[in-house]
């Protein structure tokens, strides 16, 4: 029996870094993007429930597969086994990322 594989993308969006769990992670059909699909959540076997894992669960619910930018993803890891899936702050002193910088039209004005 071989295991199917499973993997960790860790992204930016609106400031905050997603860490979520995905079983197919390619380069996809759009360029410029990464296709993430049969995403991963923990099963509900505990007491406890995890408020940020529950938001994803929800934000992703109907989702068959997702395209993240390309220039927000911050890593890809193939895993063993799911851990939390997860939404952190990108902003302040304490973050580990640092936001790609992004180009800003000046409004189609050329100085001359």
């Amino acid at each position: 029996m071989t295991s199917q594989r499973l993997y960790r993308v860790t992204f930016q969006n609106q400031g905050q870094v997603y860490e979520i769990y995905a079983r197919n992670v390619s380069h996809g059909s759009i360029m410029g993007f990464v296709e993430v699909e049969k995403l991963v959540f923990g099963e509900k076997t505990t007491v406890l429930v995890d408020p940020g894992e529950e938001k994803l669960k929800t934000e992703f619910e109907h989702v068959v597969r997702t395209y993240i930018p390309l220039h927000a993803v911050v890593r890809i890891d193939e895993v063993a086994k799911p851990g939390p899936a997860r939404i952190t702050t990108a902003s302040g002193e304490s973050s580990k990322v640092t936001p790609f910088p992004l180009y800003t039209p000046t409004g189609g004005q050329h100085k001359k």
